[in-house]
């Protein structure tokens, strides 16, 4: 930020209707932040704690807009907001904890400085990749909204952030579904070294939201009073018309991104003047000016509260280092959930695969009135492969959501209803366009229980797979992103009666389940499937076929592939395994079956390379070698995109393949 711009700030104070108490409360509790701030540079350098990112100056920013709030209204910060973890008066000795890496930290030692939650203080925890939690809170706000609760929800970024699309997707989601968020821009003047000149071209980052239709405006984030007061106005009015609103605050961050990037980079006459303009010295003058605050008060509070500081790490330090437990650390990856049988009931129909997700899904709305539908085309129009068709006539426009074009959001948003005590189901339009939303579910979804005991009870389905002559960008089956990503749980049914029971189950689930629906059986494969709602266990393959020559194993549309090859070939004596769910994975039927017959072939429709068939074929040589009579085999796509023309694409497929390997196996 130029040094003519920010004389153009100032610092002016007017009481504005706030009484003596409050002005003397704003004050305090920027100074909380400071004290503790200046301890903690102290213990960086110590090294008791790692890492430190500074908030001093900017104190009034996170102070202001926290005591405007109400207590039960979620902030989602950054780095720098130490003053709404103290203003939400979060005990120190739980801060230090987490600083310290102790076990009674929010994280358990799992992640550091300010990356963390806590429900009990409403409060979200960002991760390093800045702009998903715009779209977070997109998604509390659209629980309050459908609850009718009129409150709002605050998130912080800074301008730097400001570049990302994240942020962008958020707030057009925002505007479109009239959100009451608060979107916060503290403009620091730099993003880690890069100054605002080499971020974006607009004078004021407010003025962008005239781009999504949305009321922005911009506030001197130094000025305590003004912070308070007119965020205080504009959430009033946010509670009673709800509706997205940006604010820019103007500030400067004057010391590094973080402790140790330094601030050479900055001139020198740039942090004198900003500290020139420091919210606690100059409110704390203009407090003793109007006769509001006593040096003695002063004094007294911080000879008190630095006391208390160095009284509670005193009790923090005496806590033990973290002992590693690997049944804790294991057991923590997902949300404990008791799996609830729901056994069907006689009378069936007959559906199509297509059919059978769409009952399950219809049932599940039924089921569970928290539970939000989110995807494109999804309302009226029921999606492209129509498994919604109908359901805004039963479920209204609330819960069956057409959302704009961009995936990363509406995962975003679906954890956002999580947190705010909802359930969301989120059709991908297309497996292939998961990369679009990519970060949301392996950074968010996946690790949020880990890292701050928060759940995130969200599916996201995925429809998926070739032969349907889609070409490259509608055709692939990447299911293989997903199972290696821990804290995810991957499902990927084969036929109507467990799509159907699987999906139940995966929306029942609180942990975040990717769904494989493949596009070639939607509507080429039928079955007999129970009418009424009814659940299937994850984690329990399905044994198709018993024989004693040779395993096959096997999910989704390779499944087909399998049974057609044995049915053609009615001597061969195979189990056939239907996996089911990659991800947990029914180890002990594949093993059990491959130590009676003593041969694996493994059959994925991806291409082989990095496939779960390596993983299959690996736990199988560890688990079963002895009982093996030749070598495991992998049949997979080829290492290609895929090919949208008929001949070129059934040449791609594992399926002309995999019988000449399953023969040459049997023959070994």
């Amino acid at each position: 930020m130029k040094q003519e711009v920010a004389e153009k700030i100032g610092i002016e104070y007017q009481r504005k209707n706030l009484s003596e108490n409050q002005l003397k409360t704003l004050y305090f509790e920027m100074l909380k932040a400071r004290l503790i701030e200046e301890k903690m540079l102290i213990l960086l350098r110590q090294g008791k704690i790692s890492k430190w990112f500074s908030g001093i100056g900017q104190e009034a920013i996170s102070v202001g807009v926290t005591k405007a709030l109400l207590e039960e209204e979620y902030i989602l910060p950054m780095h720098r907001n130490l003053g709404v973890f103290t203003s939400r008066k979060i005990p120190l000795e739980k801060l230090f904890a987490q600083w310290e890496g102790k076990a009674s930290g929010f994280t358990k030692g799992r992640d550091r400085s300010f990356h963390f939650g806590t429900q009990e203080y409403h409060i979200v925890g960002m991760i390093s990749h800045l702009g998903p939690q715009n779209s977070v809170a997109d998604g509390i706000a659209l629980a309050h909204k459908l609850r009718k609760e009129k409150k709002i929800t605050a998130v912080f970024t800074g301008e730097g952030g400001t570049s990302e699309g994240d942020w962008h997707e958020a707030l057009n989601v925002a505007s479109v579904w009239d959100l009451p968020v608060l979107f916060i821009i503290e403009n620091n003047g730099y993003g880690l070294s890069t100054p605002t000149a080499e971020q974006y071209k607009v004078e004021n980052l407010a003025d962008r939201g005239k781009g999504y239709g949305m009321e922005s405006h911009i506030i001197n984030g130094n000025n305590i009073v003004d912070v308070f007061s007119k965020v205080n106005e504009i959430a009033e009015s946010m509670r009673e018309n709800p509706r997205p609103v940006l604010i820019e605050f103007k500030t400067f961050r004057r010391r590094g991104h973080e402790e140790a990037s330094g601030v050479k980079y900055v001139p020198k006459e740039l942090i004198a003047y900003w500290e020139k303009l420091d919210p606690i010295e100059n409110f704390k003058a203009f407090l003793l000016k109007e006769n509001i605050l006593t040096s003695e008060e002063d004094e007294k509070f911080r000879k008190e509260y630095k006391a208390k500081i160095n009284k509670k790490l005193k009790e923090v330090g005496k806590e033990n280092p973290i002992q590693a437990s690997l049944e804790t650390e294991l057991n923590d990856v997902y949300k404990p959930w008791t799996y609830e049988a729901v056994e069907p009931k006689e009378e069936k129909q007959e559906l199509r695969f297509v059919d059978a997700i769409s009952e399950g899904l219809k049932q599940s709305m039924q089921r569970h009135e928290n539970l939000v539908i989110m995807g494109q085309d999804i309302a009226e129009y029921g999606g492209v492969f129509k498994v919604t068709e109908g359901f805004v006539e039963e479920f209204g426009k609330e819960r069956v959501r057409n959302t704009p074009i961009c995936e990363s959001a509406i995962v975003n948003a679906a954890m956002g209803l999580s947190i705010n005590k909802m359930k969301a189901v989120m059709e991908m339009q297309f497996s292939d366009f998961a990369t679009m939303g990519f970060n949301a579910m392996v950074n968010y979804l996946a690790k949020v229980h880990y890292r701050w005991n928060q759940n995130a009870d969200v599916v996201v389905r995925m429809p998926a797979g070739a032969g349907v002559g889609a070409g490259p960008f509608h055709s692939q089956t990447n299911e293989a992103w997903f199972t290696k990503t821990p804290g995810l749980k991957v499902v990927y049914p084969a036929f109507p009666y467990d799509a159907k029971g699987l999906l139940n189950t995966a929306i029942n689930d609180p942990n975040p389940v990717i769904y494989f629906e493949h596009k070639a059986l939607y509507r080429s494969i039928r079955q007999e499937v129970p009418v009424d709602y009814y659940t299937l266990p994850f984690g329990k393959a399905a044994t198709l076929q018993t024989g004693e020559e040779i395993s096959i194993i096997t999910y989704g549309q390779g499944v087909h592939w399998a049974l057609e090859v044995l049915e053609n070939n009615p001597k061969i004596s195979a189990d056939l395994i239907d996996l089911r769910t990659l991800q947990p994975l029914d180890t002990e039927t594949i093993f059990e079956s491959v130590k009676k017959t003593g041969k694996a072939i493994i059959l994925q429709e991806d291409s082989l390379f990095g496939g779960i068939a390596s993983d299959l074929s690996a736990m199988i040589t560890e688990n079963c070698f002895e009982f093996l009579d030749g070598p495991i085999k992998r049949v997979g796509s080829l290492e290609t995109p895929i090919p949208f023309a008929a001949d070129l694409e059934k040449q791609y497929l594992a399926k002309s393949r995999f019988e000449e390997v399953l023969k040459d196996l049997l023959k070994y």
